[in-house]
């Protein structure tokens, strides 16, 4: 080793000296170290129990809370805005943990049940999710017209028969004479023009490498079964159940609320699919029919959607009625009914049964809640949301993050406007249809603790004046009662 390297140099000296020199070297070596830390230490500035005093000073800066950091300030530059409070609490942090007064909230709830505005019949259930008590009730467990909120029993099914990383399959499958692709249809409502332009792609790859040029285009629906269209006939606010379409079969650029639907999604997804094969440079012989792939064919191509989880949120959010359709269907297939509205009114009831959920006079007619047969009671709907509220069932937990928030997004990103009380603090399923308004939902109440509720009505003349009316019940929970 070199004599310049002074840690070469000590190994040298610690096997050709005595052990008097080499301990001298050593002691030598450490006082160098020593100097050398202290050295830094100076440079870098003054140390208080392992931290710079000018960084601490930085860090307590008076008065320099909140806001975007930009940098160093300077004396005239503008002060940070002050950091926002939570819009929600943190559950398990509130201070207060006793439960909720039941009677002094019954005394809050009683006068707003029976605003005139909510029509000729309401029906309610407030829970303890914590304890699953039910702290306000009236006419808790009558079966009314859920509306849209029947999604809430929609995703909770979905949820605890597949699991939320549960993904649908489209595919392209190929006959073993590679002359005819078919296109089949999982039941994937979200699937988009982008993945029929990757699966074209995919599948004309495995075309070249059986040296064809073109193919025959066919396309699968069979994993769906009974009517297409829904009892409510052709309608802005849901397409032709099939289980094949190309962005929930909407002809415009919308991804939610109502819009033009095309009468045909699976053809029109056939022959996006078709377009794109010829981009990717396959010929396509004839018109796209409908027809189930060859025993021996194989999958030359698969688009898989958003997890389960993502597409039960968005279809709490937006109240997406395709979604929701898909979603009772993929329950049936998974257990073991028939992929129709009869069978997935089968499949969610037996799962919610399963769950230990109070369905005596239910009606699931549908999964969207479009269909004015449904029938649900407040008292099922606020035992969803404590099932999905228990730690020890976090798969369902997207029932909940799903939920609209009051004033913020989804269908409630227009209400609790102008300095409502709810506003950030409530998250609910909406559900409006003509003389039945409905919300369903949670909230954390002033002791912290998680509350579920569920507000049904029936018979309004006005939704303008009726969901007002459901808005001040939800926020009435919000607030601290006393007795």
């Amino acid at each position: 080793m070199r004599p310049s390297d002074p840690w070469g140099r000590l190994k040298v000296l610690k096997n050709t000296h005595n052990g008097s020199y080499t301990w001298q070297v050593i002691a030598g070596s450490a006082t160098l170290g020593l100097v050398v830390a202290a050295g830094a230490v100076l440079a870098a500035g003054p140390w208080d129990n392992g931290q710079r005093k000018a960084e601490r000073a930085l860090a307590v800066t008076a008065d320099r809370t909140g806001g975007a950091h930009h940098g160093r300030p300077t004396p005239d530059g503008p002060r940070p805005a002050p950091s926002a409070p939570a819009v929600l609490a943190g559950l398990g942090t509130a201070t207060h943990d006793a439960p909720r007064d039941a009677a002094a909230l019954r005394d809050t709830l009683a006068p707003l049940i029976a605003a005139p505005e909510l029509g000729d019949k309401v029906a309610a259930s407030v829970i303890d999710t914590a304890t699953g008590k039910q702290l306000y009730g009236t006419g808790a467990t009558t079966a009314m017209t859920p509306a849209s909120t029947i999604k809430i029993a929609t995703t909770t099914a979905a949820l605890s028969v597949l699991g939320p990383d549960h993904r649908i399959a489209t595919t392209a499958a190929l006959s073993p004479d590679a002359r005819t692709l078919t296109l089949v249809g999982g039941g994937d409502p979200t699937l988009s023009r982008a993945a029929l332009r990757t699966m074209a792609a995919d599948a004309a790859k495995a075309l070249r490498e059986d040296d064809r040029k073109s193919v025959r285009l066919t396309y699968d629906v069979s994993r769906y079964t009974g009517p297409v269209l829904h009892p409510i006939g052709p309608n802005e606010n849901i397409a032709p159940v099939t289980a094949l379409m190309v962005d929930e079969g909407r002809v415009d650029d919308t991804d939610r609320g109502p819009a033009e639907r095309t009468d045909d999604p699976a053809g029109d997804a056939a022959r996006t699919f078709a377009a794109q094969l010829e981009k990717a440079g396959v010929k396509v012989t004839g018109t796209p029919r409908e027809a189930r792939p060859a025993a021996e064919a194989r999958t030359v191509a698969t688009h898989r959607s958003a997890p389960l989880a993502a597409l039960v949120e968005r279809t709490l959010t937006n109240s997406d009625n395709d979604i929701a359709e898909a979603l009772a269907r993929q329950t049936a297939i998974a257990k073991g009914e028939s992929a129709s509205f009869a069978g997935a009114r089968r499949a969610v009831t037996n799962e919610l049964r399963k769950l230990e959920i109070p369905v005596a006079g239910a009606r699931f007619a549908d999964g969207s809640g479009l269909d004015r047969k449904d029938r649900v009671t407040p008292a099922l709907l606020t035992a969803l949301l404590t099932r999905a509220a228990d730690p020890d069932r976090p798969g369902l937990r997207p029932v909940l993050t799903g939920l609209p928030i009051a004033g913020f997004s989804g269908t409630l990103d227009d209400r609790y406007r102008d300095g409502s009380e709810g506003t950030g603090l409530i998250r609910a399923k909406t559900g409006t249809l003509n003389g039945v308004n409905s919300l369903a939902g949670t909230v954390v109440d002033p002791r912290g603790r998680l509350l579920a509720f569920a507000f049904l009505a029936s018979g309004s003349l006005s939704a303008t004046e009726a969901e007002p009316a459901l808005d001040a019940l939800a926020t009435a929970l919000t607030r601290p009662t006393a007795r």
